[in-house]
């Protein structure tokens, strides 16, 4: 995608993540989940210190346009947990996602993880195995006493390289 550009995530980020986030879920996965579910997910935009407090711990890349973000995902090192894979649904389909994945993936390899794991929604489950992500198992998390099913998956990120080393 021209002028896409990817970069660390800043505390001036949060509001604006909120919103991609709170569209990501509303207008995004209607074909997933009911407008209950998606009530339940996101009732409002949120606060940008709330997701500031959220995002700030975590290894988070930013999605940007010249007109502002349009996504973001993160990488919580410590729990070998990618979180928080939202796109906006203006710019879904334009490989947005999958190049902060790229970006994401790749810090985790220099970080020397070798297991990352996630919790993928319906939407997002398709694009994590097209990438070898397995489901671990399915399971419904609650979000305002509202069940949203989902599915637990991981990825080796190991087995590329055991492959590679064999192959030598």
């Amino acid at each position: 995608m021209k002028d896409l550009l990817i970069r660390p995530y800043r505390p001036e980020d949060a509001a604006h993540l909120a919103r991609v986030f709170h569209r990501a879920v509303r207008r995004g996965t209607g074909a997933h989940y009911s407008l209950v579910q998606r009530l339940a997910w996101s009732p409002r935009a949120g606060d940008g210190a709330d997701w500031h407090a959220r995002l700030s711990g975590i290894e988070t890349v930013v999605a940007e346009l010249p007109s502002g973000p349009v996504g973001f995902m993160a990488l919580d090192a410590g729990q070998r947990f990618v979180d928080f894979a939202y796109v906006d649904p203006c710019v879904r389909g334009r490989g947005v996602a999958a190049t902060l994945y790229a970006v994401l993936e790749g810090r985790a390899r220099t970080m020397g993880l070798n297991r990352l794991q996630t919790e993928a929604s319906r939407v997002a489950e398709p694009f994590f195995a097209a990438r070898g992500w397995v489901v671990v198992h399915r399971q419904v998390v609650r979000r305002r006493g509202i069940g949203l099913p989902n599915a637990l998956m991981e990825k080796d990120l190991a087995k590329g390289i055991r492959r590679a080393e064999a192959a030598a």
